[in-house]
């Protein structure tokens, strides 16, 4: 069976309270794709009916594009990483590789060399003898990955595999994940997460989810770049979002006129304007919108300004600012119009909850 995942309607009730609605979703054979959003989106949900740890109310589940929806997880010839390990204490690294092998009736004498290649692979074959209180976080994901592998699976399923590190481990851990999809190209990833940078990193495609639902799915460049909603704006990546009023072809905010780009023949409307903070300069320039600077945060690499202006909170994230301008004066920030993103007023208002 190839690779390849693909929902088709698939909703997941618990006591009739609906956690997936209708999810239509096609993961294709090799790719990387992210479940992004909050908890309680219905993202691990997903996972898990892919995995065969729920059954969907209703809807199919296709892997390799052969109906599995009915079939118990031993038989769908997946592999899973979870984000507490789930390591055998007891067991030595190697017996742990093995123990998936042994469940899946691999012939005896393929088990060694099967582990080997697996801890190999996760770059975890020095410490086959030892147990796993004898290692560290990120060594302990690395023997989960290699068990999950050893099985040679068509799909690999990750949820939140990263969450229990510490964030230099976890930028480590990214960058080994993304060396292993190099090394194993045909395996299809499936990778829950609620942390936008995993996504963004390793993701060939991101599924934006939020309240059981998919609301967005895109590459990371066009989800961060070109968003189609609020939600999506301020969950991958920040946002600044401004109401804004489109009419005639112009759009202002606060009264004030804006060079925005706007589309032919667009209807006159209310709408949300995103620019993001590291787009938004300091002092006079096209789009120029004077505050109140509120909030200064020193973040190493850049400052970042909070300004109140005509009752609303702009960010800006600016590098190599030597001198902020002190709390409570007055600052004019700027934006280029083609930084600029028109966007449906209303929809996924609550996600800037989550920036």
């Amino acid at each position: 069976m190839t690779g390849g995942i693909r929902f088709d309607g698939v909703t997941v009730a618990y006591g009739g309270n609906v956690v997936l609605d209708s999810l239509d979703l096609t993961v294709e054979p090799g790719e990387v794709m992210a479940l992004l959003g909050p908890s309680g989106s219905g993202k691990t949900t997903a996972l898990r009916a892919v995995a065969g740890f729920v059954r969907p109310l209703s809807g199919r589940v296709f892997l390799g594009g052969r109906d599995v929806t009915a079939l118990p997880p031993h038989r769908r010839g997946i592999g899973m990483v979870v984000q507490s390990y789930a390591l055998f204490p007891h067991m030595r690294v190697e017996d742990n590789v093995a123990f998936g092998l042994r469940a899946h009736k691999v012939p005896k004498g393929e088990i060694p060399g099967r582990v080997t290649e697996a801890l190999e692979l996760t770059g975890m074959a020095a410490y086959a003898r030892r147990h796993p209180r004898e290692l560290s976080g990120g060594q302990q994901q690395r023997v989960a990955i290699a068990r999950a592998l050893a099985i040679r699976p068509d799909v690999l399923l990750l949820d939140e595999p990263l969450s229990a590190l510490d964030a230099q481990l976890r930028s480590g851990m990214l960058a080994e994940l993304a060396r292993l999809h190099r090394e194993l190209p045909g395996v299809t990833i499936l990778y829950v997460t609620h942390d936008q940078v995993e996504a963004l990193t390793l993701a060939d495609r991101i599924a934006v989810m939020d309240r059981a639902r998919l609301r967005d799915c895109g590459t990371p460049r066009e989800l961060y770049r070109r968003p189609r909603t609020e939600f999506t704006a301020s969950f991958v990546g920040n946002a600044n979002l401004l109401p804004v009023t489109v009419a005639g072809g112009r759009v202002t905010f606060a009264g004030r006129a804006l060079d925005v780009p706007v589309a032919n023949g667009a209807p006159d409307a209310t709408a949300t304007l995103c620019v993001r903070p590291h787009l938004v300069g300091l002092g006079e320039g096209p789009n120029a919108l004077r505050g109140t600077l509120a909030e200064v945060q020193w973040r190493g690499a850049t400052h970042r300004l909070y300004v109140d202006a005509d009752g609303h909170r702009l960010m800006a994230d600016l590098r190599e600012l030597r001198d902020p301008p002190p709390l409570g004066a007055e600052v004019v920030l700027h934006f280029a119009p083609d930084d600029a993103v028109l966007l449906p007023a209303g929809a996924g208002a609550r996600a800037a909850a989550h920036v």
